[in-house]
């Protein structure tokens, strides 16, 4: 379990950090363009991933926070019982990412994004670091229960 924590410990850790510095940087509103194709915004998202659901309010924001509390609680019972330190890894970073996401929520009432992908006019929502350690945490744990699993279960 301890990788799965240390793990989650420095997720929540980048993207609070990230989070911080990027506000720092952005106090004017200002867009940074890097790239063609990829820029640092700064957006407010209200609502869960690519703010779906943003018009709750308040009441929203509580709803969001508790259920996302209860998610980071059943995947910390998983890690507990978990013996792939791949897997604990994993849920770490889904752990420290919803922690980065919940503590902006309860904070702002809202999750702070600056990570803007686009081809020309067309853009990706917004996302944070949090957000891709998200992601990246879920695509690993699919990939084991895919390929690695399977191939345990066969032997």
């Amino acid at each position: 379990m301890l990788p799965g924590l240390l793990t989650a410990l420095l997720v929540f850790a980048a993207d609070q950090l990230s989070k911080i510095y990027v506000m720092d940087l952005m106090k004017d509103g200002a867009i940074i363009v890097l790239t063609p194709f990829f820029s640092i915004i700064q957006a407010w998202n209200t609502g869960i991933s690519f703010s779906m659901f943003k018009d709750g309010g308040m009441a929203g924001t509580a709803i969001l926070s508790l259920i996302a509390l209860g998610v980071v609680i059943f995947l910390l019972r998983w890690m507990y019982v978990e013996k792939c330190k791949m897997v604990q890894i994993s849920l770490g970073m889904i752990i420290g990412g919803a922690i980065g996401n919940l503590a902006d929520r309860i904070r702002y009432g809202a999750v702070y994004d600056f990570l803007d992908f686009h081809i020309g006019t067309h853009h990706w929502p917004a996302f944070n670091i949090a957000d891709s350690f998200i992601c990246i945490g879920a695509f690993l744990i699919i990939v084991y229960g895919l390929f690695v699993a399977k191939n345990k279960e066969e032997k």
